[in-house]
């Protein structure tokens, strides 16, 4: 008995020990269920043995949430998003969403191609952004959740039709999102058309690594790997055709700069977008389409952070300058200015009105693929 008592104290100081607090998701898979356009949506929940945990659904492939550990091992939910499928049509669709079939601007929304003109929706100044008001962040998907060999995942596919949005072509896209066990959110993209078409795929997903809802972004630490853009002149943010250095600009962040620092600057491109939501062209092949590192974010409380990797050739680097406090997020806090980042890895805005730059039509016969690793951690 005399040898049990230190083996029962250390028992009962095990029990009193302060335990962590329990996640619970401020929303339900029923949240998620719904039925639009006579298709069924629903919510898809991804974990690693980390304790990572990602759930998307299949109204416009998107992000909702992100659980990721701060330096004391404690979860939270890094993406800016809403908690019902009702929320998504109410507010803003594109969160999390992907976006095509082009993603960014196209000016005076239109382009020609094979010697047609495509007229596209005009919603944004005279421009098209993002594919118009019913593009792809607006359809659902068929959606299954499967084993890969990298982990958990979710393969979504989406049909559409010739003409949809004004884009030509009968268009397949698939969506997988894989959890990795090294703490990756991997986002394989690839697409076909049975009429030559201009692709830029991306996800609008916003960041923020305090967690989402607690407050601006502007202390976050960022590098983007890029030397250059394409110009911008006016708050329409189209592109002139040039490409233009931003080394030693307050646009450079190749060495990490804090995000607020230098966002209310004077410096013409940021001054007219009221803040970062540039095209940085990354320092890369820009026609190989190998995967190469893009971008980084940390956030000097939690200590969580995240890094990007891409075979695309550029990133829009946006700050969230038009969130306005009119939306409100899962954990019920309003998304003000500033709130959330996003690095939105694609081609260039208006490529198919400017032939010098990277290609972005996909042909009859071909399949685009495209991915990009979001991988979180945390650094001392």
């Amino acid at each position: 008995m005399k040898n049990l008592i230190p083996l029962i104290l250390i028992v009962l100081a095990i029990a009193c020990q302060p335990t962590k607090k329990q996640m619970t998701m401020p929303y339900t898979a029923a949240d998620f269920e719904s039925t639009i356009n006579g298709k069924q949506t629903k919510l898809f929940t991804l974990e690693n043995k980390n304790g990572m945990i990602v759930t998307l659904t299949n109204y416009g492939a998107k992000i909702i949430s992100i659980y990721v550990p701060d330096v004391n091992g404690e979860l939270a939910d890094v993406a800016l998003g809403f908690k019902s499928i009702e929320e998504y049509e109410k507010y803003s669709a594109s969160h999390g969403a992907v976006v095509g079939p082009y993603a960014n601007r196209i000016a005076n929304a239109q382009f020609e191609l094979n010697g047609e003109v495509y007229q596209l929706e005009v919603n944004n100044h005279n421009a098209n952004l993002h594919s118009g008001s019913d593009s792809f962040y607006r359809q659902v998907y068929d959606a299954k959740q499967i084993d890969s060999p990298n982990g958990p995942a979710v393969e979504m596919i989406l049909r559409t039709k010739d003409g949809d949005s004004g884009f030509p072509g009968n268009k397949e896209l698939k969506v997988t999102y894989t959890l990795t066990t090294e703490n990756e959110l991997k986002i394989d993209y690839e697409a076909t058309t049975d009429k030559a078409c201009p692709f830029n795929l991306t996800n609008h997903v916003y960041f923020n690594l305090k967690g989402e809802g607690n407050g601006d972004i502007v202390d976050h630490i960022v590098f983007i790997d890029a030397d250059s853009t394409t110009e911008v002149l006016n708050n329409e943010l189209i592109p002139t055709g040039n490409i233009i250095s931003i080394k030693g600009t307050d646009m450079d962040f190749t060495s990490p700069e804090v995000v607020g620092k230098r966002i209310d600057s004077e410096f013409l491109p940021i001054n007219v977008a009221r803040g970062y939501d540039h095209n940085y062209i990354l320092n890369k092949d820009q026609e190989a389409g190998e995967m190469t590192f893009c971008a980084s974010a940390y956030e000097p409380v939690s200590k969580r952070y995240m890094e990007v990797f891409t075979t695309e050739p550029a990133v829009q680097f946006y700050t969230g300058n038009f969130l306005d406090g009119s939306t409100i997020g899962k954990a019920g806090k309003a998304y003000d200015f500033r709130f959330g980042f996003c690095f939105e890895t694609q081609h260039y805005p208006d490529s198919p009105n400017h032939p010098n730059f990277p290609n972005t039509i996909l042909n009859p016969g071909e399949t685009l693929k495209t991915t990009t690793i979001y991988k979180f951690s945390v650094k001392e």
